[in-house]
């Protein structure tokens, strides 16, 4: 009895103990419990800005999810950026996806392609690759918090919360960028960086403006957000040359002046605009040797007057083709790299008339057949008037061995609205018209007789179909390569 009354005892004095312990416990401050975060889900995603179906998919894709959910977006605008174009045929080697936009890459397993698709299923994608790593050019995948941005190919945009990150030349410290756009204190992170503040400016999308209250050039970057910024007594740097929507810095961003040009220069040598020049000269110096030199300006300008003009609407035509064909077929990821194409095989055929010189050669000469026509037109022409009118209908037989460059210039302008392209054409069309110009002058002054420049042509007409040759191929490779 008394051993079970000990018993009870001790189990009373556990039970107390336990009670008093618990109260203790419970009485302390209660320690804090880290619940592990979820990863932010990144994807891959290809637009372009003037691509109707893209209208559809971008607000979702680049501004509402990446607002509502964890979602990550790299974006690559392949309209006007010809690397970013190249960079989609380089994801579908490697994924499969397909090479019309919009689409969307999450892994090899996960991507789609059009509008409606996404549209349909792009909330069920993010689900399902909840705290999916982002989708590498080669293959691999590295998760969000974990990538190196400045190691990005292209020309990347990068879209979390209310921010957005915009290559602008690249480079720069990679953990600094990092933190801009997961950090909830942007001025914070600002502290002790070099960086301008400059003017924000609303970021472009297919068929809209997404507008930030704040932006700063962080060395190659710009960012931008929405929210706290800075107070007015910080200093605005003038930035109105960086447009978020251009992407400031990178040299293949923009159709160079010196490539219009350099393309420019090989239409610009063509023999055959040239013979059909000098037989024009030729015409109107015989019907009236008295007035030769008067005759020479008046004849020569009206009928550079017409190429001028024609050839102006020609152009316009060949970007307006290159547009339609484009909405029709999304060329686009294609463009250059045809263009490219097309001016290698140009340089090729110029260069087998040094080779292998052959009058009439194909799409480097007026066709032989087509030629006593167009002289005995030429040699017809007896006022500057009619030098005119005989300019505007004879391009219409100068197609075949001009057009290669201006196709090519066409397609690479065909990127701009169309009003957009006409200072360019002015300028292509003034370089052409150039040597034109100079023989005018040229034997208006006395110079040269039209006999001489005739005579100058055959006897150099190999040494340009070289000139011809080597711009095209430098172009074409540079296209291909990326140079240009």
């Amino acid at each position: 009895m008394n051993i079970v009354v000990v018993k009870l005892k001790i189990e009373i004095r556990f039970f107390m103990l336990c009670v008093i312990a618990a109260g203790m416990l419970t009485a302390l401050p209660a320690a804090p419990v880290f619940a592990q975060e979820s990863q932010d889900t990144c994807a891959v995603y290809f637009t372009g800005i003037g691509c109707s179906h893209c209208a559809r998919t971008d607000p979702s894709v680049l501004d509402k999810l990446p607002k509502s959910t964890r979602l990550v977006v790299v974006e690559y605008e392949i309209y006007h950026d010809a690397q970013n174009s190249r960079l989609m045929t380089k994801y579908n080697d490697i994924y499969g996806q397909g090479l019309g936009i919009p689409q969307i890459i999450f892994d090899k397993d996960r991507h789609t392609i059009g509008d409606r698709p996404i549209i349909q299923g792009i909330t069920d994608m993010i689900s399902e690759a909840d705290g999916n790593p982002c989708p590498m050019i080669d293959g691999s995948s590295v998760t969000f918090e974990d990538m190196d941005i400045t190691a990005l190919p292209g020309m990347p945009k990068i879209w979390k919360d209310e921010k957005i990150l915009l290559f602008s030349g690249g480079g720069g410290d990679a953990k600094l960028l990092k933190d801009l756009l997961v950090s909830d204190d942007v001025l914070s992170v600002l502290q002790g960086a070099q960086y301008d503040v400059i003017k924000p400016e609303a970021a472009p999308i297919s068929g809209a403006d997404i507008p930030f209250d704040n932006a700063v050039r962080v060395e190659g970057w710009i960012f931008q957000w929405n929210g706290e910024g800075f107070d007015d007594s910080v200093i605005v740097v003038n930035d109105s040359g960086s447009d978020v929507g251009a992407n400031q810095g990178s040299p293949e961003r923009d159709l160079k002046l010196s490539t219009l040009i350099m393309i420019a220069l090989a239409d610009t040598v063509n023999p055959c605009a040239l013979a059909v020049f000098i037989l024009m000269l030729v015409g109107i110096t015989t019907y009236d040797p008295g007035n030769k030199k008067r005759q020479v300006l008046k004849a020569g300008l009206s009928f550079v007057a017409a190429v001028y003009i024609m050839y102006f609407f020609y152009g316009l035509i060949i970007i307006r083709f290159f547009q339609l064909v484009d909405s029709i077929t999304n060329i686009r990821p294609f463009l250059y790299t045809t263009l490219g194409w097309v001016s290698v095989v140009l340089g090729l055929l110029h260069l087998k008339g040094v080779l292998w010189y052959k009058p009439g050669g194909f799409m480097t000469e007026m066709p032989m057949k087509w030629r006593p026509r167009v002289k005995k037109l030429m040699t017809s022409i007896t006022s500057p008037k009619g030098a005119f009118f005989m300019g505007a209908f004879v391009t219409l037989f100068l197609i075949p061995c001009t057009m290669g460059p201006y196709f090519i210039a066409g397609g690479m302008l065909s990127v701009l609205e169309l009003v957009e392209t006409v200072p360019w054409l002015l300028i292509y069309d003034f370089v052409f018209i150039m040597p034109l110009i100079m023989i005018t002058f040229v034997i208006h002054y006395g110079f040269k007789k039209v006999e001489d420049v005739s005579g100058w042509k055959e006897k150099n007409i190999k040494n340009l179909h070289l000139f011809i040759a080597g711009l095209m191929l430098f172009i074409g490779f540079g296209i291909l390569f990326g140079w240009i």
